[in-house]
């Protein structure tokens, strides 16, 4: 099996923070299995670290102000094109990003306010029905 991981649950520091979301339940999940780490938000071309994000009635904001939805969605298409070319069988995302948000997510106020949803390359997928999971959900 081929599974898609969030970058940052691998442990690579491209959090918007600089950091990651080291998971050791999704080390031993995707153990024996071909693992294809992505983060959609530097595919799109942000730097690490950068401000964070929200959506905000359908568009992507840092906490600035600055739509940074283009950078959301160009990230989003290029990982969707990667996980068709390698076949991936299961993707497994970051809970609550603006990205890779699996059914809730910050609710656009930049107040740690969680309400249903799905970050824009959890969206994409899912309308290319390729199978997602949150990372809480393994």
């Amino acid at each position: 099996m081929k599974i898609m991981v969030s970058a940052c649950l691998l442990g690579e520091k491209c959090k918007y923070n600089g950091g990651d979301n080291y998971s050791e339940k999704v080390i031993e999940y995707i153990s024996g299995h071909e693992v294809i780490p992505v983060c959609p938000e530097t595919a799109g071309g942000l730097p690490t670290p950068r401000l964070p994000c929200e959506i905000v009635c359908g568009e992507v904001f840092d906490s600035s102000g600055t739509s940074r939805d283009r950078e959301f969605r160009d990230g989003a298409k290029k990982c969707l094109e990667l996980a068709k070319a390698e076949g991936a069988d299961l993707v497994i995302l970051q809970s609550r990003s603006p990205s890779c948000g699996v059914g809730t997510i910050y609710d656009g106020s930049f107040s740690g306010k969680l309400i249903p949803g799905s970050g824009v390359f959890a969206s994409l997928l899912r309308e290319n029905g390729v199978r997602v999971i949150d990372v809480k959900d393994l």
